[in-house]
């Protein structure tokens, strides 16, 4: 590429003026050469000439040198001005055969994904003659329908040192289920059987002479659920249970449940309606030998509203309770608050939270024989008014990793059942009148506590969760709040320690706890003796490898500690226990 020469008007000028004076200087010397030589031919018509050579050497000295003191000036009109000048690029169309390459991602090594299983099956063996199986199934029928069904045993010889009477145990369930999902709703139905076998083995007097104490429970449930999507119902369920002994026991339960919104102006009301009937009978009383009844049945209506402001979560409701006690003939109503706020202080990190609640809870023979199977089948069984339920507390994060939550607690429970040793009978007609099973008692019980709560999730190979809670409780009638602990702790622990080996632990602690023994006879009678029961610590663990996807096998051992404590009142537990087995995963 050439690049032109530009030369400006200034600079044409100078040349211009430079060139004339040149001529001028030119024309000045030769002038004076001319009129020198005139002179000298002149001169040489009467002097003979001389050459006179003079020759001295020319040292300069500073004095010599000299500075302009002037600045030369321009007296140009353009001097000022800036010649504008403008640039084009005239840009030739060059056929070009180049195609860039379409850019592609860099890989990164991805971990084989996991195979989830829809099905599985688990059996272990231990000490104390123990077995542990299980299986679970779910199969899809078509892309909206799917079936399953579950099945679990755990029993055990018993063997509990120092015990004379039987103490084995025994729990088998069956459980299968229906469910098809629609476009605009989904439903399941499902229904199953539990047999259960437990020994009133804790008798004060383990020398006696030993007796048959074994009794056992059975349940039947059938039930289902439907969920709609954009209805003003939003779902619905209804269970039906039947729950007895071999005792001539029977209770039968029947709930039914709907949640629907109700547009009121520009807002939404949620509202949930329940309906609760409990009916059952005893073969007799603890003390007379006369049937037991009871039956009542409870309607709710509970709406509330929700709202939202930044950081501000509200949800103000009601909870409107209506029971008919069938067997004493009697009604009441009942008016709960439902009220539950959350207040983000900082973002995740911060969140103040509290509620006060209240509700009518429907006490049952399953729920007590569940809780604690050595209940006697003479129990007087009624609901339990809950008049207020209050918490405040913070939760939030401590890093991505970390979570806690610190709360406090102080509930009202008015008619609150309570376990406590039935009296030993001197003339016990029953396997469980020996002091060695437990009733039920009623009191109006206020309970304040003090929980914390720690979560750690590093990732999904490390899970560890920490919980603790202290309980204060002040009684009505009762000399003590029986069987209720004043301190509750626990820890659960999951590792996955690489692509074959995990691992786990969990550990319970439970504080004091206290209880009374009393013996009545024809011509005894002794004063009611409070015992406390020690606190204990029951700590497990489990290890497992897996062998490929589908199989893998497990040990586990419970009660590390070999602690000798009682759940209730002289019911020890095993010792130490180790037990393995395996797991195989597979799909139909």
């Amino acid at each position: 590429m050439v690049t032109p020469y530009i030369k400006s008007d200034l600079q044409a000028k100078q040349n211009d003026t430079m060139q004339h004076t040149f001529k001028h200087i030119a024309l000045a010397i030769f002038t004076l050469t001319v009129s020198i030589s005139f002179a000298q031919e002149r001169e040489n018509d009467t002097i003979d000439t001389d050459v006179v050579n003079v020759i001295k050497p020319y040292t300069p000295t500073i004095s010599d040198a000299f500075k302009i003191k002037e600045t030369a000036t321009l007296n140009d009109s353009t001097t000022g001005k800036k010649k504008v000048i403008k640039y084009n690029i005239f840009s030739i169309p060059v056929a070009s055969t180049f195609t860039p390459a379409k850019g592609k991602a860099a890989t990164v090594d991805k971990e084989k994904p996991v195979k989830l299983y829809d099905n599985y099956a688990s059996l272990g063996v231990g000490t104390y003659t123990t077995i542990l199986g299980e299986i679970y199934l779910n199969h899809a029928l078509s892309s909206t329908e799917r079936v399953g069904g579950y099945f679990s045993h755990h029993s055990s010889a018993g063997d509990i040192e120092g015990v004379n009477f039987d103490n084995n145990f025994s729990e088998t369930g069956l459980n299968a289920h229906y469910s098809q999902k629609l476009r605009d709703y989904s439903w399941k139905v499902e229904g199953g059987f539990q047999l259960q076998s437990f020994n009133w083995y804790g008798v004060p007097d383990q020398t006696i002479d030993v007796f048959d104490v074994d009794h056992a429970f059975y349940t039947a449930n059938f039930g289902g659920n439907i969920n709609f999507e954009d209805a003003i119902i939003k779902n619905g369920s209804v269970l039906y249970r039947r729950f007895g002994d071999d005792q001539d026991s029977g209770e039968n339960r029947f709930v039914l449940k709907s949640g629907f919104d109700v547009p009121v102006a520009d807002e939404v009301i949620n509202a949930e309606v329940t309906i609760d009937y409990l009916g059952g009978s005893f073969d007799r009383s603890y003390f007379v030998n006369e049937e037991l009844n009871y039956s009542n049945i409870n309607f709710g209506l509970a709406p509330s509203y929700q709202m939202k402001e930044d950081d501000l979560t509200l949800n103000l409701g009601l909870n409107l309770v209506y029971l008919n006690d069938n067997e004493a003939s009697d009604s009441k109503f009942f008016i709960y608050p439902n009220i539950m706020a959350s207040y983000r202080l900082v973002d995740e990190l911060l969140i103040a939270y509290g509620s006060i609640q209240g509700g009518l809870i429907q006490n049952s023979y399953y729920d007590f024989a569940q809780d604690n199977p050595f209940v006697s089948p003479t129990l007087f069984v009624a609901p339990t008014d809950q008049a207020y339920n209050t918490s405040l507390g913070i939760k939030g994060k401590l890093s991505n990793s970390m979570s806690y939550n610190i709360s406090g607690h102080y509930l009202a429970d008015n008619n609150k059942a309570l376990y406590k040793a039935n009296t030993f009978l001197g003339t016990a007609e029953e396997n469980y009148q020996h002091g060695n099973s437990f009733g039920v008692v009623y009191d109006d019980l206020t309970t304040f506590s003090v929980a914390g709560e720690l979560n750690v999730d590093v990732n999904r190979n490390f899970k560890l969760a920490l919980k603790a809670e202290y309980f204060a409780y002040d009684t009505n009638n009762e000399a003590e709040a029986w069987n209720l602990p004043d301190i509750k702790a626990s820890a659960f622990l999951d590792y996955q320690i690489d692509e074959h080996w995990f691992a786990g632990a969990n550990l319970f602690f439970v504080g004091e706890r206290k209880d009374e023994y009393r013996e009545e006879g024809v011509l005894v009678f002794t004063e009611p003796m409070t015992i406390t029961l020690d606190s204990y610590l029951d700590a497990n663990a489990h290890v497992g490898y897996k062998i490929s996807d589908e199989l893998s096998v497990f040990a586990k051992a419970n009660n590390i500690v070999n602690q000798d404590y009682n759940r209730w009142l002289n019911y020890p537990v095993q010792g130490i226990q180790f037990l393995a087995g395996a797991t195989f995963q597979f799909d139909f």
